[in-house]
């Protein structure tokens, strides 16, 4: 039985078993639980406001022109295009469609390379947010997507990549996401694998546990077992990410060598002040590894894609009724 302060992040229930201790970039205790009543995995105890606010900072979202710097924002901007050719096949004109976190906002200036849409954005406050306000084909909300928001039956598609784990209220949010969805339209989502090899191998220093601003993972199994409860009908899956997978294997090996956690990650975002103690030299042998061990990682993304066991998951959902 978990401390009574420890409730899952999902469904609210108190009964819960620890798996494995982990630590977050401000040198924080958690531990990992499992919930015996809906088997989601939280993060324990719940980082207080101050504490998220903190891992939330410019940092986080990068207090440059972009998050990343230059080259690497233009490898995301492949895989963003990608993803938007996905969100709009069998998407009509005119559809509207929410991206829910949706960062700067150019995954859903890319979706009008591939057809007219309304387009619609939530991202909390911060310099992604800026960003994404400066884009004038966006509807964006700054802030929590609320009840109140939308009407009924309003949307064609909605897309939330990587935030579902970032969720306070991941319960409601999935509420608001069936009575705000359209009949027959689409939900496509991704998250990390608790599931997956990376996860059981590294445990606390698992890249994609991210503490404390992920608060809640599901097994993909468990997660289609809980949209299926809220209407909707798993139309396609996909394991298997370059952008996210490959990257994973490495920043967790790292983080097995130093203290800190997430030294190369940071440094790739120019996060001086957390990188302030490695000389440049160790920084670059860092890169180097990442490079030099991509192709590597690569082969082991796409054989653990075939087992459902990469370190990421997109789901395509549609909304049955």
């Amino acid at each position: 039985m978990t401390d009574l302060n420890n409730i899952c992040t999902y469904c609210k229930s108190k009964d819960s078993k620890k798996l494995y201790p982990t630590y977050d970039i401000f040198g924080s205790d958690y531990f990992i639980e499992k919930c015996n009543v809906c088997k989601a995995c939280f993060l324990a105890p719940r980082p207080d406001k101050k504490k998220l606010s903190q891992a939330y900072d410019d940092s986080y979202y990068g207090e440059k022109e972009d998050k990343f710097n230059p080259i690497i924002e233009k490898v995301i901007n492949v895989f963003r295009y990608r993803r938007a050719k996905r969100i709009t096949d069998n998407l009509s004109l005119g559809a509207k469609i929410l991206d829910i976190g949706c960062g700067n906002g150019r995954f859903l200036k890319y979706l009008l390379n591939f057809g007219k849409f309304e387009l619609f954005g939530t991202e909390l406050e911060g310099n992604s947010a800026k960003r994404a306000s400066e884009i004038q084909e966006i509807n964006l909300k700054i802030g929590l997507l609320k009840h109140d928001d939308f009407i009924e039956n309003n949307f064609d598609a909605i897309s939330m990549f990587h935030v579902f784990e970032h969720l306070i209220e991941p319960k409601e949010t999935l509420e608001i996401i069936a009575k705000i969805l359209k009949p027959k339209g689409t939900l496509t989502i991704s998250f990390p694998n608790i599931d997956s090899w990376q996860a059981k191998i590294f445990k606390g220093r698992w890249l994609h546990l991210d503490p404390p601003r992920h608060l809640l993972f599901f097994k993909p199994k468990d997660f289609v077992s809980i949209a299926k409860a809220y209407g909707f009908q798993l139309e396609e899956k996909h394991f298997l990410s370059f952008e996210q997978n490959p990257f994973g294997w490495t920043q967790s090996i790292l983080n097995c060598f130093y203290k800190k956690r997430e030294v190369l990650f940071e440094s790739l975002k120019g996060n001086k002040n957390y990188i302030k103690e490695f000389s440049r030299f160790n920084l670059l042998l860092q890169k180097l590894f990442f490079v030099f061990s991509f192709p590597l990682f690569a082969i082991f993304d796409i054989i653990e894609s075939i087992f459902n066991k990469s370190a990421t998951v997109e789901f395509k959902f549609k909304k049955i009724n």
